[in-house]
């Protein structure tokens, strides 16, 4: 990852059974409920409801590589406003290297919950019913397809998924991303 001066960055990465990962950390309904609560829930293209069923995607592979990105900033009480100007610059640069990952082998990726990186300040073109303005760049996150990411953090990468606090960021914010594909080894 690029150096950047208002973080550190760290990116771990695990590579599991496709059918292992979706048994063991998918919770599809139990994570619907609170994509529901979100403010995003059907105004976002990343986001639920999805035009598809995911399973009939993930299912056609029989791997998937969890790739996690660990960004801590340098100022120690980075109000919650700043967390996407940080982290823009991360997501944008992690997400080149997903879909490059998911030409390269043919696989599905799964990106990020959050604002659109590409779109910027524009509204998600899906508030008027208008197709993806970047398709080729946007995916829905793990959590959007029902997997746990606090689980998968934890259990695959080793990380402690942490919350921030009276409006102000974690002591490290935590993306997590993967790429469903089949290994042919």
């Amino acid at each position: 990852m690029t150096p950047n001066p208002n973080c550190t960055i760290e990116k771990f990465t695990a590579t599991i059974s496709a059918r292992h990962y979706i048994e063991h950390f998918r919770r599809a309904d139990f994570f619907l409920q609170f994509c529901r609560q979100c403010p995003n829930f059907a105004r976002r293209h990343g986001c639920p409801p999805l035009d598809h069923d995911p399973l009939n995607v993930i299912g056609r592979y029989n791997s998937v590589r969890i790739i996690g990105v660990k960004v801590t900033p340098t100022c120690k009480h980075l109000p919650l406003s700043q967390v996407n100007e940080l982290l823009q610059p991360v997501t944008l640069r992690l997400n080149e290297e997903l879909l490059a990952a998911e030409e390269q082998l043919h696989g599905q990726a799964y990106g990020f919950v959050g604002s659109c990186p590409y779109c910027g300040d524009e509204p998600c073109s899906r508030l008027q019913d208008k197709p993806c303005r970047h398709p080729d760049k946007v995916r829905p996150s793990l959590e959007a397809i029902g997997f746990d990411i606090q689980k998968t953090a934890s259990d695959l990468l080793g990380i402690e998924i942490k919350w921030g606090i009276d409006g102000f960021a974690p002591q490290y914010l935590t993306l997590v991303c993967g790429l469903f594909y089949n290994n042919h080894d």
